[in-house]
């Protein structure tokens, strides 16, 4: 049976092992590229587009 030691008193490289076992995966999954846009904000592409279906008009 192993001893009981704190958190605070344990080595770093101790430390560093326990935090990665506890610490969860995301699966391959990007949480930065999955932030919706912002619909209020002026998209400069869907504007270009927009002009030119009135050109081909």
């Amino acid at each position: 049976m192993e001893k009981f030691v704190p958190y605070e008193k344990l080595s770093k490289k101790e430390k560093r092992r326990m935090d990665t076992m506890k610490r969860g995966t995301w699966q391959g999954i990007n949480p930065v590229t999955r932030k919706s846009e912002n619909p209020k904000a002026y998209n400069r592409s869907k504007a270009r587009h927009w002009n030119e279906d009135q050109c081909r008009a």
